[in-house]
């Protein structure tokens, strides 16, 4: 049985304290990046990694720009490419110095197969790991598809350089299924996004 504190205060309501407080702050930093400008309607780049899809049949990334729609935000540019290290890291590098784009979203590459590389490249060009977002996806995923989640090496986190350089941009990589997709973005990145910007803007 937890004791008392020294005000009286046993240590459950002690923790149940710090939970509050931290549950307080988070919301109030929620509503302070609902009303800041840049964070409000952010800026993106969608990228599909595939071998077999082409831009028409690419319903992983269309679903990723719909979902940005609908909440506000806005996608200047999609992209489908082959899963090629070469030709993944070339055109993340060349989102990553464009200093609108606030987060590029990618689908695709995120497994173990021969093929996917989506992973190792990103985390070359990541400068701090999100480690929670992969973590909570393959958490969420565990809940539909048991065991199978470990399979998914979704990544995030933040490039941060200086601004003629291209300045601060948010990566996330989602599996290639449109299920997984969705689940990202609406339980994890949409709710969280203009909070991220908000908070790197500081």
């Amino acid at each position: 049985m937890d004791s008392p504190g020294k005000h009286g205060v046993s240590g459950a309501e002690a923790n149940h304290a710090d939970t509050t407080v931290m549950s307080e702050s988070t919301a109030s930093h929620r509503e302070q990046a609902a009303t800041d400008e840049k964070a409000r309607s952010v800026i993106c780049a969608v990228l599909t990694v595939s071998d077999s899809r082409s831009h028409s049949t690419d319903k992983s990334g269309r679903e990723i720009e719909d979902l940005l729609a609908k909440a506000g935000h806005e996608s200047v540019a999609r992209r489908v490419i082959p899963d090629e290290p070469d030709v993944i890291e070339a055109q993340l590098e060349d989102w990553l110095t464009e200093t609108r784009i606030q987060v590029v979203l990618t689908t695709g590459g995120t497994g173990i197969s021969h093929r996917d590389s989506t992973i190792e490249v990103a985390r070359q060009l990541i400068t701090a790991e999100l480690e929670g977002f992969g973590e909570l996806f393959r958490a969420i995923s565990f809940e539909s598809i048991g065991p199978a989640a470990m399979l998914s090496r979704a990544v995030g986190g933040l490039t941060s350089r200086e601004p003629s350089a291209g300045g601060d941009t948010f990566m996330f990589c989602m599996p290639g299924s449109t299920d997984a997709v969705q689940t990202a973005m609406t339980r994890l990145i949409l709710p969280e996004l203009p909070h991220l910007i908000w908070q790197r803007s500081l």
